[in-house]
């Protein structure tokens, strides 16, 4: 995955991601029109697919609701880079899918506008602006499965369908 930089700082909640007054739904394309625009108001008009959100420590702290990654991953983001996650948010990522990698370094370096890329399969995030290359620790197996599927319930369903034709 390869896209534009949107840099945030430390700190970012589930509330600059997705405001509480958005979340009477959990409809994706509905999450999406407002995913940061708190934050960044032209974030949701501006996004592209593939874009990677890059911020400091702590990215999605805040309560653990799901629409914050939902939200992102609505809005077809390629994958979020940070210093360090909330652990209930890194793991709601997950289980939607979303790649979330956490690079103290990465995410330090880059910044707002560069081209980065993400290389799940060799662990590494190449900023093509800055001709830097960044490896981060590797996934286990399974999560990079999951991420793959889609997320938890499709890997899931997958897997029941797989051993059902055994």
């Amino acid at each position: 995955m390869r896209g534009r930089c949107w840099k945030f700082g430390d700190n970012v909640s589930t509330d600059h991601i997705i405001a509480g007054k958005f979340l009477s739904t959990s409809e994706p394309g509905a999450l999406a029109v407002h995913c940061m625009e708190d934050a960044r108001p032209e974030f949701p008009r501006e996004v592209t697919p593939g874009d990677i959100v890059v911020a400091g420590d702590n990215f999605g702290c805040g309560s653990s609701r799901e629409h914050a990654t939902i939200a992102l991953k609505a809005c077809r983001i390629g994958a979020v880079i940070a210093s360090s996650f909330a652990r209930i948010f890194f793991r709601n990522a997950i289980n939607i899918g979303l790649p979330i990698i956490e690079s103290a370094e990465a995410a330090k370096a880059a910044e707002d506008g560069d081209d980065i890329e993400v290389d799940m399969d060799k662990s590494r995030i190449i900023n093509h602006t800055q001709g830097k290359t960044h490896n981060f620790e590797p996934f286990p197996q399974e999560i990079r499965d999951i991420i793959a599927s889609g997320g938890l319930m499709k890997y899931v369903k997958k897997k029941m369908e797989m051993e059902g034709k055994d």
